[in-house]
């Protein structure tokens, strides 16, 4: 393993492209921990550790997993990415049900990228909408049902404050779409990906803080027992919830595929592979969608003073739970009912000579191939739901904090894998071509080795 990543150096492009990902990363890391003009820090310090211990905490200690801490700043990075997240759920809902957006899409590279152009667009305005409500918090939380803060959180006029503040988290997550592009294109790839992991890892050396501040104290900050054997316990489920989701993401369901006999000469050819269909075919999207979706609703509810709603979809509650499982479980299906095309998988394979022994080729081949991804991506999600509601157990059972919760489990470890597993096959990949031993001493990860 230290042999491929030493490695990785000797391969010019290759390093070229590790370091451009590197210091696109320090830029995001740094706007993150950047303060919005105006904004008094040491007021906002003050009543973020007020907040931590109430119930409001929880949906900003969402936001803020995404944003790598910035949120609690207040830095110029606050709105992440996300917002450019919500803009393309927004647009891949609306494109099977706009005939125009459809027929674009079917343009090829082109439809592509005018797809991406119109993503951008709504980009920006979800950051003007997000970027507002979050500014209007920070000049009066108690009108967002969040405790009252005992000083003002930032200085000079409020009207030019806000306005400043739209302004300033616009432009900035604007300029982390086109920094994850370019880390897509110029960098070792998954750029939009990569920045929201970057961001959460962030949060790592807070939470092991947290950890040993819990072991020390004796306690839990709900006042609930602590000691060593607890933490022995969560190391223990750690590694066994990692090991699962590794499993989850590597999982896939071999469907054998046998090639047409032909004859060349006096032989006679033909060959047998398999398709691979993946266990979470997803990936991490439906959790990044559910999770980018299930921030408005408190929001919006809390505005319009529904405390009762508002409480509905509260983080630790069974109700906000509920409906964060049914969006993955229905934006699992989704995602493969958007990707994954049978018809056209059954077509070329019939183009090519190939099918599926026992299955007729054409209609009868896409059918089988429905009815399998549809009993493959039911398991996955069963299992994915599993995983991304653990840490929420944790938090409202155990009550562990949440900054420490999410790393157990869910939207982080689930990214985290997700994102590091595609990272490491596409360095592995760029190591084989030019013949370099790869991070495995024996075969290779599996989503790369069924492509």
């Amino acid at each position: 393993m230290w042999k491929a990543f030493f490695n990785i150096f000797r391969v010019k492009e290759l390093r070229s492209r590790l370091l451009f990902t590197v210091l696109i990363i320090i830029l995001v890391r740094f706007a993150s921990n950047l303060p919005c003009p105006g904004v008094d820090s040491v007021a906002l310090a003050e009543y973020m550790k007020e907040l931590a211990s109430s119930a409001g905490g929880g949906l900003l200690g969402a936001i803020s997993l995404f944003s790598g801490g910035a949120l609690e700043k207040f830095a110029i990075g606050a709105l992440g990415i996300m917002p450019y997240i919500t803009s393309s759920i927004i647009i891949q809902l609306l494109t099977p049900a706009v005939p125009a957006l459809e027929k674009i899409q079917r343009e090829g590279a082109s439809g592509r990228q005018k797809i991406n152009q119109y993503t951008r667009y709504l980009t920006i305005l979800v950051c003007l909408i997000q970027g507002s409500v979050v500014a209007m918090t920070m000049v009066n939380p108690g009108n967002f049902n969040l405790p009252p803060a005992s000083q003002q959180l930032f200085v000079g006029n409020q009207q030019l404050f806000v306005l400043m503040s739209i302004l300033v988290l616009t432009c900035t997550s604007m300029l982390f779409v086109w920094l994850g592009e370019e880390i897509t294109d110029r960098g070792i790839g998954n750029g939009v990906s990569l920045i929201i992991t970057i961001n959460i890892i962030a949060g790592l050396p807070g939470a092991i803080v947290e950890l040993i501040r819990m072991v020390r104290d004796g306690q839990t900050p709900a006042n609930t027992t602590f000691n060593l054997i607890h933490l022995l316990l969560l190391v223990i489920f750690f590694f066994i919830v990692t090991a699962a989701t590794v499993l989850l993401s590597q999982g896939y369901r071999r469907v054998p595929i046998q090639m047409v006999r032909k004859t060349i000469g006096n032989q006679m050819g033909g060959s047998s592979t398999y398709m691979p269909l993946k266990v979470n075919f997803g990936g991490v999207m439906p959790i990044i969608f559910a999770g980018s979706i299930m921030m408005f609703p408190p929001l919006i509810f809390q505005y319009l003073h529904w405390y009762k709603a508002a409480a509905f979809f509260a983080q630790d509650s069974w109700g906000y739970m509920f409906t964060y499982g049914v969006l993955i479980f229905l934006f699992s299906y989704f995602w493969v009912g958007t990707q994954f095309n049978p018809i056209q998988i059954s077509e070329n394979l019939k183009k090519e000579g190939a099918y599926i022994p026992g299955i007729s080729p054409g209609t009868a081949t896409s059918e089988f191939l429905d009815h399998t991804m549809t009993k493959v991506t039911f398991g996955g999600t069963v299992f994915l739901l599993i995983i991304a509601i653990l840490p929420m157990f944790l938090y409202v059972n155990a009550h562990i904090p949440f900054n420490v919760t999410q790393f157990f489990g869910g939207t982080s470890l689930l990214i985290m894998v997700g994102v590091t597993l595609d990272t490491v096959t596409q360095l592995e990949s760029h190591l084989s071509m030019r013949h370099y031993e790869g991070f495995l001493k024996s075969g290779r990860l599996r989503s790369r080795s069924g492509r």
